[in-house]
């Protein structure tokens, strides 16, 4: 009983976080700039900043809303859903970081330098990547979960 309170709380404090940077990627895009501090960095445009800003606001309000009554089925699905939005929307940042990092600059070169490859992977990363270490505590969950006869 125990374990499942220490994860309707786990998964409720990373809803709150989840919805906080999905208002926080809305709210950027809208001012029409960017925004990064650390190495948390919100892009300012249109598809990542709005539409990934919905997404990933949805996937907080889908941990908020399936931390009530975690062991049911329905409400652990929500649970579920929600990270599989984060990880939807950090495979299309971390892609779009790999991609960027293969041509080289402005200088006309085919292919990056070694130091500008590796360069390209340092921090700041957009919020779901960040997010996305914190998500996978549901396949934990997954596995533990003893199917039903």
């Amino acid at each position: 009983m125990a374990e499942r309170s220490i994860a309707a709380i786990y998964f409720a404090i990373l809803g709150i976080i989840t919805t906080a940077f999905g208002i926080a990627d809305i709210l950027v895009t809208m001012g029409a700039g960017s925004f990064a501090f650390g190495i948390l960095e919100i892009p300012g445009d249109l598809f990542r900043g709005v539409w990934g800003g919905f997404i990933v606001l949805s996937a907080g309000l889908f941990y908020l809303s399936g931390i009530r009554n975690f062991e049911d089925i329905h409400q652990f699905s929500k649970i579920v859903m929600g990270s599989i939005l984060i990880w939807i929307m950090a495979g299309c940042d971390i892609f779009a970081i790999i991609t960027e990092s293969i041509p080289g600059g402005e200088d006309g070169t085919w292919f990056n330098t070694l130091d500008g490859f590796l360069g390209t992977y340092a921090p700041p990363y957009a919020p779901a990547v960040l997010l996305l270490p914190f998500s996978l505590v549901v396949v934990y969950y997954i596995y533990k979960r003893k199917p039903e006869m």
